[in-house]
């Protein structure tokens, strides 16, 4: 018999509070045109997007997380000292060591929470969730805060004319805190490493390192291998999270799938069926795709602007290098 003693963790966990930070900068369509042979027109038809953020050389991964952070930690109604974990996901933060996540911890006041990093590209804020999920439900921590942040305007080729006008920066982050009722479902997650070739970074750092390309890496993709994967694959992934939580599209209130393309948000929620009355995510035309930022901006926005409110049940999924994937459902704080 094992002399362990069980865990003492929380029965469930719930999303908190909410937080989101834009860089200052606002970057229109008609500046991406400035280095692609393109149009205003053709970008919105093929991505849905007219302006995205950029961060000046002061809003850092660090220093963008830091703002969300905080408007996530008030939202939430606890104090720094209160966080026990810190889970950056981010594929644009330039050390390979330390972790940003241990930065964030010190600037934000947390004490001496766990900290560190993943890289799960645009699904990096579901893998993050569910690590949070499980730290506060395991018992070793009992606030949680998880961030998705990006300065993808670092790692954009703006003379490739398939995905100079994608990629924004930005953070947002959650508190993921104790519940005494389900209000973060089963997380529906995976890979799919044969497809990896579809969306990565051009040349690995130490080619430029050496000289063997004189090209800053950039992140490439295979538009339209992705726009199918996206569709057909992640909508069953969507369907299969509804059925894990143990509810109906029609019993949605909420879609936030990753800002990937107004398009295949679209085409998701085509072949999900959605009812009229859900309210769907579509903060893609303002602020681009900010990979693993991309969905906790967009549920901060919603929040914000009333088009969601507390208690609202909410299917959220990303997608994207690797191939990876996660899906969920929520309860919105």
């Amino acid at each position: 018999m094992s002399k362990i003693k069980p865990s003492k963790g929380a029965p469930y966990a719930r999303i908190m509070g909410v937080g989101g930070y834009r860089p200052t900068r606002v970057v229109p369509n008609e500046v991406i045109l400035e280095t692609i042979d393109s149009s205003d027109e053709w970008i919105r038809s093929r991505s849905g997007i007219a302006t995205r953020h950029w961060a000046s050389p002061e809003e850092t991964v660090a220093a963008m997380s830091i703002e969300a952070s905080g408007k996530a930690i008030a939202d939430a109604g606890i104090t720094p000292e209160q966080i026990d974990g810190v889970i950056v996901s981010t594929v644009s933060h330039f050390k390979q060591t330390p972790a940003v996540a241990t930065e964030i911890a010190d600037k934000i006041g947390a004490g001496r929470p766990a900290a560190f990093d993943i890289s799960a590209g645009c699904a990096g804020f579901g893998y993050g969730l569910t690590l949070a999920k499980g730290m506060v439900v395991e018992g070793s921590a009992e606030y949680v805060l998880v961030i998705g942040v990006e300065r993808l305007s670092d790692l954009t080729d703006l003379e490739d004319r398939a995905t100079a006008f994608l990629f924004g920066d930005g953070a947002g982050a959650v508190v993921v805190g104790p519940a005494k009722e389900p209000m973060i479902g089963p997380t529906v997650w995976g890979s799919e490493g044969d497809k990896s070739d579809t969306i990565k970074q051009t040349v690995p750092w130490d080619a430029y390192r050496d000289g063997t390309v004189e090209k800053f890496p950039a992140i490439t993709q295979e538009g339209q291998a992705v726009f199918r994967w996206a569709v057909f694959e992640m909508a069953k992934v969507a369907q299969q999270a509804l059925d894990a939580a143990g509810i109906s599209s029609a019993d949605l209130d909420v879609f936030i799938p990753h800002q990937a393309n107004m398009r295949i948000i679209d085409s998701m929620v085509k072949t999900l069926k959605l009812p009229e009355s859900v309210t769907v995510a579509r903060d893609v035309e303002t602020t681009g795709n900010t990979s693993a930022a991309s969905i906790p901006l967009a549920m901060e926005r919603l929040l914000a602007t009333g088009q969601a409110k507390s208690g609202d049940t909410a299917l959220v999924i990303g997608f994207g290098a690797g191939l990876v994937y996660a899906a969920t459902v929520v309860t919105l704080p």
